[in-house]
């Protein structure tokens, strides 16, 4: 699957184009009401779509407390000091005045699915016909024994992009001529499967430039991970000797981690270090489990429209579901936001509603210009979303390949924001 800007955009505007004028309902308080809860890939696309196609038929409110938004996708590259911090940050100014989107920077603080009302920190009310939730993740309290959130500025997690990944990128460039730079690894499932690993590639290609001396500790506790014998063999053919991973024979699955000594005890052995993020375990946003619809620490949905399965008027899309076979990637909450939108608008105003179809591509830079992929396409079943076939990279590919991999993330990413946010 090759992507770029245009590729990608077109698919979303095929599929606008495809459905059927909506007609407003009439419910006896006007035009009905959708409240999305999250501003990310899954919210403001699926916000974004639900104001474009309606044609003003939907009253939509967009709640998100931060006025700019940074993806995680592509923050690796900042870390690297590939690209710059104001490239993965983007505005909601678009969807208000393009779209009429009523954009809140809030915090959604409770959800009352009986009223079908919102309450927001700062005191108002939103009622709403259709909730969309789409919160992203936190993190499993306790899961890395030491860490806290109150122990991110000493050891950052930068799992949420912005002020974490400027904080991470300053330890890094601070550290020690042949220091230590360490990371504690999630467990399945969490946001971005490639993530962390992308994450070491893009340390280790700094190092290699500040601080060749340095290494780097990665303490996981997995047995497998997602392009391990892409990363292992880039890893090889990179930076040789600098990235040792200790795996759950070896004791990862038995870690302790403390901020203050900057240390980190895996299963007993005390290793010191200079720099440590420490990625925990994850779990949905709060305001999914506030509202009701989480089992465990995901929320259920139905595969065809990304509805709860506690209740059918509120949807959940993204890192916070549990829909099946798709990753926690952004390029998955996109593609389930305009399945849901599509379903929503037709509920809302009876235009037509297509069978729910996604894809899903994970892009990594191994190095500059050394770029590697996943990806799949899907179907909904009464169970869940299903993998119907899917691609990787190969191990051994030339270098104009893996350039060409890397050029199309460059275009994949400039087409999917401006399909967030344009």
């Amino acid at each position: 699957m090759t992507l770029n800007r245009r590729d990608f955009i077109a698919v979303g505007a095929a599929t606008a184009a495809s459905l059927s004028a909506p007609a407003v309902l009439a419910d006896g308080h006007g035009k009905p009401r959708v409240v999305v809860i999250g501003g990310g890939s899954g919210g403001a696309t699926a916000a974004r779509y639900i104001a474009k196609d309606s044609k003003g038929a939907i009253d939509v409110t967009l709640v998100e407390p931060s006025r700019a938004y940074f993806t995680c996708y592509f923050s690796n590259l900042y870390i690297a000091g590939l690209t710059e911090l104001d490239d993965i940050s983007h505005t909601y100014g678009a969807l208000a005045a393009k779209y009429g989107i009523n954009v809140v920077h809030d915090w959604a603080v409770d959800v009352d699915r009986a009223a079908r009302t919102v309450s927001l920190a700062g005191g108002a009310v939103l009622p709403y016909d259709k909730l969309i939730l789409s919160p992203g993740i936190d993190f499993v309290e306790g899961a890395v024994p030491g860490w806290s959130v109150a122990a991110q500025n000493k050891m950052p997690h930068a799992y949420k992009a912005g002020s974490q990944s400027e904080l991470l990128k300053a330890q890094i460039m601070a550290m020690p001529q042949g220091g230590r730079f360490a990371m504690v690894a999630p467990p399945d499932p969490f946001r971005c499967p490639p993530g962390p690993y992308e994450r070491i590639s893009m340390v280790a290609h700094v190092l290699k430039q500040t601080n060749p001396t340095a290494k780097i500790l990665l303490v996981d506790p997995k047995e497998t991970f997602s392009k391990q014998a892409l990363f292992e063999e880039g890893w090889e053919r990179h930076y040789s000797g600098m990235i040792e991973r200790v795996g759950p024979d070896f004791g990862a699955t038995n870690v302790t981690v403390d901020p203050e000594a900057m240390t980190v005890d895996i299963d007993g052995s005390v290793e010191a270090v200079d720099v440590c993020n420490v990625i925990p375990a994850q779990k949905a946003g709060r305001i999914a489990d506030v509202a009701g619809v989480t089992d465990g620490n995901w929320a259920p949905v139905n595969a065809a429209d990304m509805s709860s399965k506690a209740d059918p008027d509120v949807h959940v899309l993204g890192d916070a579901a549990q829909q099946g076979d798709m990753p926690k990637s952004g390029f998955a909450a996109n593609s389930q936001a305009k399945v849901c939108a599509m379903a929503v608008r037709g509920a809302l105003t009876d235009s037509k509603v297509f069978p729910a179809k996604f894809t899903n591509t994970c892009w990594s830079l191994i190095a500059p210009d050394d770029g590697v992929k996943v990806g799949a396409t899907y179907e909904a079943t009464a169970e869940k979303i299903a993998k119907v076939d899917g691609f990787v990279s190969q191990t051994g590919e030339d270098a104009a390949t893996r350039k060409a991999t890397y050029e199309e993330s460059v275009g994949w990413y400039a087409g999917i924001t401006a399909d967030m946010f344009n």
